[in-house]
């Protein structure tokens, strides 16, 4: 049985910083292309920050500059990387690993950061 498992989030105060982790187990499943989202309350997912199987990257523009995704192939984990954390950055985050003809998905990490 595949899992994706997050941790890293927590209590920050703004201006701070967060690395999120998601660490894959189950079945010999490893990692190929991985996501980051996000659902902050009363909004829609959305992408924060992906990254292929050979290390290309893209981010959502409310978080260039901020967050760095990058991935340990032996660790079979991915992190998200967050710096210079805003109030809005508030959200439940998940990891996303698609891998045909399934979808794996975390169970989500909380990310607070306080004014």
């Amino acid at each position: 049985q595949v899992q994706l498992v997050e941790s890293g989030g927590g209590l920050v105060q703004a201006g701070g910083s967060l690395r999120l982790a998601c660490a894959a187990s189950g079945g010999g499943f490893r990692l190929n292309a991985v996501g980051w989202y996000r659902q902050a309350p009363g909004k829609q997912r959305e992408m924060v920050a992906a990254i292929t199987s050979l290390g290309y990257t893209n981010y959502a523009d409310s978080v260039k500059g901020r967050f760095t995704i990058s991935r340990d192939n032996a660790k079979n984990t991915v992190y998200l990387q967050m710096n210079s954390l805003k109030p809005e950055d508030t959200a439940v985050y998940y990891c996303n690993a698609p891998y045909y003809p399934d979808d794996y998905w975390g169970q989500g990490t909380q990310v607070t950061v306080s004014s």
